[in-house]
């Protein structure tokens, strides 16, 4: 067999989301005689800035810029309420401008560092529902956060003002919501060292993807052609950071590619065109929650977007829906599988706190947007 058939034979098997939407990309053929121009159904901006992203992100961690900042705020004799809010806050601000991906795998290894070092294992459940609630509510707040959002900034081109007015009231409440909870943690004194301080390596790396994540906040914003991006990032790559290539979530683009064409093709069938059309015309965001916990958000945005005009009912539904079932948001089954993996897991403890919070913030968030209609 070819090398890149077992290649991506073993990327499949390894992302059980993106080889559901590649099967469902093809199955969807057989219900449409005459699918037409699917390809054009690919949105190639979108996929650009979130490989583009994703680069960024990968060369900076590369650089340790995520774990030399969260170093220099833990150290030191505090408490055990400052470190948890140190961490859940770290964990919002990053997945701002990183992803809420890359704020968990960035910060939940780092708590459970934290906690074992300080013998308190047993409060690692608490503190990590708390980090994943952080990273989807941080991430909810920029058109970079997290997929969906930038697939919908892009698909539905949203003014910038409109966009910022629709997200930063919802996440600035649940900001306010998630520091009441993290306050309430049970107290004690800690004192926290490091055994080995990590420092900045690969300067001149850190500086050149940092002036790319510029070129991808210019290419976000519409002031740049996103083919002009994709050329110096694939200059930069190839002269001077190929390892960083090797990181970026291909899997997450061939999902994007799968549900891209798997929504062109519902879309050519005159029943599910209808009954979509009609559901989203009147409850577009409780569509949008509801089929991103069946789902996950990132394919619910896209099976939902060609059927509603409605974006900002379609954004709030697929954010605040990340709040849900562990599936609803891919980047809560990552820090559930990093709890997992460890010795002491107590699975059914880390879930029932998780859907508890989880629950909190959907009902909380969702009664606050029809007041910002």
């Amino acid at each position: 067999m070819p090398l890149p058939l077992i290649a991506l034979g073993r990327l499949l098997r390894a992302n059980a989301v993106t080889a559901v939407s590649l099967a469902a990309a093809a199955l969807s053929f057989l219900a449409v005689p005459e699918p037409g121009a699917w390809w054009r159904a690919i949105d190639l901006r979108t996929l650009n800035l979130l490989f583009c992203l994703m680069f960024v992100v990968a060369g900076l961690r590369e650089c340790n810029l995520f774990r030399v900042l969260a170093q220099g705020l833990l150290a030191g004799r505090t408490r055990f309420r400052s470190l948890a809010h140190t961490l859940v806050q770290l964990t919002f601000a990053i997945a701002m401008v990183a992803t809420n991906d890359v704020a968990l795998i960035a910060l939940v290894p780092f708590a459970i560092y934290a906690l074992d070092r300080l013998n308190l294992r047993h409060r690692l459940p608490g503190l990590i529902a708390l980090q994943t609630v952080a990273a989807n509510l941080g991430s909810m707040a920029t058109p970079i956060g997290n997929p969906q959002n930038l697939f919908l900034y892009t698909a539905h081109l949203i003014p910038p003002g409109d966009f910022f007015a629709a997200t930063i009231p919802v996440a600035a409440a649940g900001a306010l919501l998630l520091f009441a909870l993290t306050h309430a943690l049970r107290d004690e004194p800690i004192d926290f060292h490091f055994e080995h301080h990590r420092t900045l390596t690969h300067r001149p790396q850190a500086l050149l993807c940092g002036a790319l994540f510029a070129l991808c906040l210019l290419t976000v914003f519409r002031l740049l052609p996103h083919a002009w991006l994709f050329a110096a990032v694939m200059a930069a790559a190839l002269l001077f950071c190929r390892t960083a290539l090797r990181a970026v979530d291909y899997a997450l683009l061939l999902t994007f590619v799968g549900f891209f064409v798997f929504s062109n093709n519902l879309g050519q069938i005159d029943t599910v065109r209808n009954l979509l059309t009609r559901l989203l015309e009147t409850h577009t965001q409780t569509t949008a929650a509801i089929a991103s916990q069946a789902l996950s958000n990132v394919p619910a945005a896209i099976l939902l977007s060609p059927f509603t005009d409605d974006w900002r009912g379609l954004l709030w539904g697929v954010d605040i829906g990340a709040f849900g079932t562990p599936i609803a948001s891919l980047a809560s089954l990552i820090s559930l599988g990093l709890y997992l993996r460890e010795p002491d897991a107590r699975p059914w403890r880390y879930l029932l706190l998780f859907t508890l919070l989880n629950l909190a913030f959907l009902c909380a968030l969702t009664a606050l947007t029809p007041f910002l209609d």
